[in-house]
Formats: structure tokens, sequence, C-alpha cells
């Protein structure tokens, strides 16, 4: 049973269920995810949001052909104020992915002991790719609806891809005999297979708000099956999904041994941040020497937080902005 843990912990398993034309990820977040949440003193309700964020970002960033980064971000005018995730590619066939995400609030105004998806207030949900240099970023929005981030997910896969997509995570804190508590969390994603040219069935759109939903790009020949595959999906408990101790093939052939589940290479992922000190030099490479005076501390240093990792970044002042001293600079 510890070999299974280890072998699933932080991975995305690719999966296809062949009698259904759906295709899907499981995700197992142990490491990534303590690792992310640990980086900051968030309260729970803010733990909660980023624990799905993170969740979400790894199934979804798996599922595309990805060169160099897709994020996900949630504003609101309510207490979250921002929810923010990246999943890296990996940079090379056996490499893992890397996975990092941060939240800002508002502390005074975040009500304790309610739903977190309540605290992001109105807002909306946004997918960005970025397929590196040479390339224009791609993104998709769309409002905070549904009652969870899984639920706007799917908005977005409905609205934006015309893509029938549907959630299911957990999370939360484990303890393992003879080891420290830590976060694990763990997700499936239900995705029809695209089609050559889809088309929204519903011209009018979904629901009251104007929504689509998945059943409004599906055809009466797709409920039955899509409709099959989550009810099964429904029957998981969050411990099936959070591990350790199920392997995530028995999990997927638990739920849907009839639609004859195929699964492919898992994706390894980690924790991860590009965050560095040139980079710090660039961004601040658009200020003149007066505006680099004003963010000059008492002791002398220019300094810079890195909002995903907590790295801290001290630099001479005389080194950065355009006006600054090339002599002074450090290789």
């Amino acid at each position: 049973m510890l070999g299974s843990k280890i072998a699933w912990d932080d991975t995305v398993l690719p999966f296809q269920l062949d009698a259904s034309d759906i295709r899907g990820r499981v995700a197992r977040l142990d490491g990534v995810l303590d690792e992310v949440l640990s980086k900051h003193n968030y309260p729970p309700e803010i733990e909660a949001l980023v624990a799905e964020a993170a969740l979400l970002t790894a199934m979804i960033g798996q599922t595309i052909k990805l060169r160099w980064k897709l994020s996900i971000q949630i504003r609101g005018d309510g207490p979250a104020r921002l929810i923010a995730t990246d999943y890296y590619a990996p940079t090379a066939d056996g490499e893992p992915a890397q996975i990092r995400g941060y939240a800002s609030y508002d502390a005074e105004r975040l009500e304790q002991g309610v739903d977190p998806f309540t605290q992001i207030g109105r807002g909306y949900f946004a997918i960005l790719i970025d397929q590196g240099q040479g390339n224009v970023p791609y993104q998709g929005i769309t409002p905070i609806a549904g009652g969870s981030l899984a639920a706007c997910a799917e908005t977005y896969f409905a609205q934006s891809e015309q893509l029938p997509t549907r959630f299911r995570v957990a999370f939360g804190k484990s303890t393992l005999a003879g080891e420290a508590e830590t976060w694990r969390g763990g997700g499936i994603m239900l995705q029809k297979m695209p089609k050559a040219s889809p088309s929204v069935l519903n011209a009018e759109g979904g629901d009251e708000d104007g929504l689509v939903r998945a059943n409004d790009i599906l055809t009466e020949d797709e409920i039955d099956s899509w409709n099959r595959a989550n009810f099964h999906l429904d029957t998981v408990d969050d411990m099936e999904l959070i591990g350790p101790r199920i392997q995530a093939t028995e999990l997927l052939v638990r739920l849907f041994h009839e639609d004859q589940p195929r699964v492919f290479d898992p994706q390894q992922v980690a924790f991860g941040c590009n965050c560095s000190e040139d980079r710090v030099r660039q961004s601040l490479s658009i200020y003149s020497s007066r505006d680099i005076a004003h963010m000059t501390t008492d002791e002398g240093q220019v300094v810079a937080d890195c909002q995903f990792c907590g790295a801290r970044y001290e630099l001479d002042p005389s080194t950065v902005g355009f006006e600054a001293d090339d002599d002074g600079a450090q290789d």
C-alpha cells in the first residue's frame, strides 16, 4: 500500500472511456498542494479556494497541448479578491509539470465558517494560455456562478470551448501513521471528446442566467452516455478521491468499468516557481532613478517578495531601473 501511495501522489493520470467517447483526468496532489498552501498563512476559507483552484489547474493544464503556461485567475469583489494558479508544461520528456498558486484577500471582510465560494462575490473566472515567446496569449472568461470553482470551470468549457465537462474535487489535511499532518487533494475531470465542428445546439443559451451548460451542447445520442458517466462519478467519496490507499487505476475501474476505461502515461507534477532576480530586475527596468528612490527602504535596498513562493530579493538601488549604474550591477 505504501508503494501505491508513493506512485500516485503528485500525478495527473489521463484516461479515456472508450464506450462513451469521454476523456478525463485523475489528479492526486500531495506534496504539491502542501507546498502551495504552506508558503502562506491563509485562513481556512482562502486555503479551500486555493486548494480547489490548484486541483482544477492540474487537470486542465494536462489536457492542453501546452508549450509554456496555463493560468487560472479568479477575481471578485468579495473578501477573496484574487485566486491565481499557474501550470508550467514539462520542459522535457520525463520531467514534471510545475504548479504554483497564491491568493489576495481582505482579512477584515472575510467571514469565518461560511462557504468559501461565497467570499469571492461577483466577478469572473478566467483561463489564460500562454504558449511562450512569439505567440499571442489566449484568454477565456466566464462569470462567477454555480456555487463552486469547479462549476465555474464547467461553465467555462461549455460556454467558451463548447465541450461538456464535469469536475469532482476533494481536499483536506491528512495524517498518516507516524507522519506529520499534510495537505492532500484529489479530483476527477470528465470531458466529452471534441467534435470536428462543434456547435451550440441551443442557440438561445441554457439557464436563466444565459450561460451555456453541458446539456445544451449534447445531442440526444450523447446525453445518455454522458449522464451515465456523471451518475457513476457522483458515487465517488472524498476519501477515494484524495487517497492515498486506493490507486487511481483502481478508482477508474470501480467507477467506470461499464465504459471501458483506458489509461495513458501519468504526468508527474511538482511545486515550482519561475521567479528570479533577473525577472525582478527586468520588471524594475521601466522605472527612473527617482522612482527607484521612492522604492528604497531605510536600509538602502529595493526589496521584492514573490507572491507565489515567498522568495525575497534585496537589490542595490543603483543597479536597477533604466538609469542603473551598469558598473555597479552584479554579474
